[in-house]
């Protein structure tokens, strides 16, 4: 405890947060099965990876302010998906931890994404970190990002580590 928090964690969405691509493997409509799950039409189940939803909510109870850079083809199945989920010690949807300024869901470079959260929220790029599974979206570092590399999905040690590097 006590330990420093950069003012703004964002994390991709695709093999981020949930294992899928949810422009290719989901079809809506989407059904909300339990609290943390739903199902697409064809009864592909979509969920968080298992820690990552107790890390959201510890970081969103801290304070801290989450964002979402993510380019998916399928913008408004994402945000749906994010209205309907919902995780235990949150109140409503998973979507209203994340800070309004900071959601960025559209096809495009994540630079672009970047660029646009830093004039939305005033945020300094070196006060954010970045969660993503893939290595060429690495050029946010560039702008001063911490940039962390997801091997398979977030995980608490994952954090940890991105944490580190951002320290």
């Amino acid at each position: 405890q006590g330990m420093r928090f950069p003012k703004l964690i964002v994390f991709d969405l695709d093999y981020t947060l949930w294992p899928l691509w949810i422009d290719t493997h989901i079809s809506p409509p989407l059904k909300r099965v339990y609290a943390s799950a739903l199902k697409d039409r064809h009864g592909e189940t979509l969920a968080f990876y298992k820690d990552v939803p107790g890390i959201l909510v510890s970081l969103h109870k801290q304070g801290v302010a989450l964002g979402i850079a993510s380019r998916t083809s399928a913008p408004d199945l994402a945000r749906e998906a994010l209205t309907l989920l919902q995780v235990q010690g949150h109140e409503g949807p998973v979507l209203s931890i994340f800070s309004k300024k900071a959601i960025e869901i559209y096809p495009g470079s994540k630079m672009k994404h970047f660029r646009a959260i830093h004039k939305h929220t005033g945020i300094a790029y070196e006060e954010m970190i970045f969660f993503d599974d893939e290595a060429r979206n690495r050029e946010v570092a560039g702008l001063g990002v911490t940039f962390v590399l997801v091997p398979q999905g977030v995980t608490q040690s994952v954090f940890e580590r991105g944490l580190r590097d951002w320290r």
